[in-house]
């Protein structure tokens, strides 16, 4: 059975920082894909970043590159988004999603079979 939880959301002031977890368990992360999606209100659920673990390769936003930084540990089965110079706009809920394979097999996020709960985090000016 596998399951993802995200934690690691919270209220932090314009220019801070943030660590989201993403604690999965019940499959091999070797073997699979990991992003993190956020949704603000009133707007789409959009994807942030995304890691394969098949290579290492990741994927960010335009939006967050270059401030988010993706990552994944192995021996804990955890992959991490670490969010720095964080802006108001990133006020979002944030979840994690897995699915088989590369980054580059899923396009959206109604392709990913396996999704955690999502954290809030808020970025107050």
């Amino acid at each position: 059975d596998v399951q993802l939880q995200a934690s690691g959301g919270g209220l932090v002031q314009a220019g801070g920082s943030l660590r989201l977890s993403c604690a999965i368990s019940g499959f091999d992360l070797d073997d699979y894909a990991v992003g993190w999606f956020r949704q603000a209100p009133g707007k789409e659920r959009e994807g942030v970043s995304c890691i394969s673990r098949i290579d290492g390769s990741t994927t960010y936003a335009d939006s967050v590159q270059g401030r988010f930084t993706i990552s994944s540990d192995n021996a804990k089965n955890t992959v991490y988004l670490q969010m720095n110079s964080l802006k108001p706009e990133d006020t979002a809920v944030y979840s994690c999603a897995a699915d088989f394979g590369h980054c580059s097999y899923y396009s959206e996020a109604y392709e990913y079979d396996n999704w955690g709960q999502g954290t809030q985090v808020t970025v107050s000016s």
